[in-house]
């Protein structure tokens, strides 16, 4: 078990208590934070969009092609966006801090 810590769309931080092997998607979405993972996690639909903290953002595996191309269909996207569908929680992962987007 770790944390990731998450700041929402109002700006209100929260630590959310995550399980090892679960997508950052699954969880995120189970504490209805506001993600709503409407593929599953097949990175189809890219309603998972986050973006990842620049100090976490080198810690993690690097975006296959098929989620940059789902990043590439948002309207608004940041350096360190990723699909949270696309990361699998992990032990070293402990502490990651995450934002939401403003909903486009």
């Amino acid at each position: 078990m770790g944390f990731v810590h998450v700041i929402d769309r109002e700006g209100q931080s929260r630590s959310l208590e995550a399980v090892e092997g679960w997508r950052l998607m699954e969880i995120l979405r189970d504490y209805r934070v506001g993600i709503e993972g409407v593929c599953g996690g097949a990175c189809d639909c890219a309603t998972c969009h986050v973006v990842i903290a620049p100090e976490w953002a080198g810690k993690l595996f690097p975006p296959r092609d098929d989620e940059n191309d789902k990043l590439d269909e948002l309207p608004l996207i940041e350096p360190t966006s990723r699909l949270s569908c696309q990361i699998i929680w992990a032990e070293e992962l402990d502490g990651l801090t995450l934002t939401l987007p403003p909903e486009t």
